[in-house]
């Protein structure tokens, strides 16, 4: 693929941080305005924090594993849009084929969870959908 073209399908998706960010921020601030709890009081952090945990450690380790294999991290600055050197199969690729988007979506349910924020929830799919 040439140089000057935008991305794979030319959809101009933001990188992924800022993808899930926006979504959540703005199911958080609903949530304020109106909030609706989806979970009970005390499932929140029995359900959130280890899936904060699960999700953190997760994109740690997707991230220790590409820089290992010198192939650039979606998202970097000055690096998204590079073509990947690599094919990765070791560490937690050999379990997923996108291992940072399963730990960012983990981190997300998370904190949505930890919120007690439906709107943040409900918001996901369409995350996940935009990716």
């Amino acid at each position: 693929m040439p140089e000057d073209e935008p991305d794979a399908m030319g959809l101009g998706v933001p990188p992924q941080p800022v993808a899930y960010l926006g979504p959540l921020l703005l199911g958080l601030l609903l949530n304020r305005k109106i909030p609706i709890p989806f979970l009970p009081r005390g499932l929140r952090r029995i359900v959130g924090l280890p899936l904060f945990s699960g999700g953190v450690l997760l994109g740690g380790w997707t991230c220790r594993t590409m820089r290992r294999a010198d192939t650039p991290i979606t998202g970097e600055p000055f690096v998204a849009g590079k073509p990947t050197t690599t094919l990765i199969t070791t560490g937690p690729f050999r379990y997923s084929r996108n291992p940072g988007y399963l730990g960012a979506t983990m981190t997300y349910a998370a904190i949505a969870s930890l919120a007690n924020a439906l709107w943040a929830i409900l918001f996901l799919p369409v995350t996940l959908l935009m990716l």
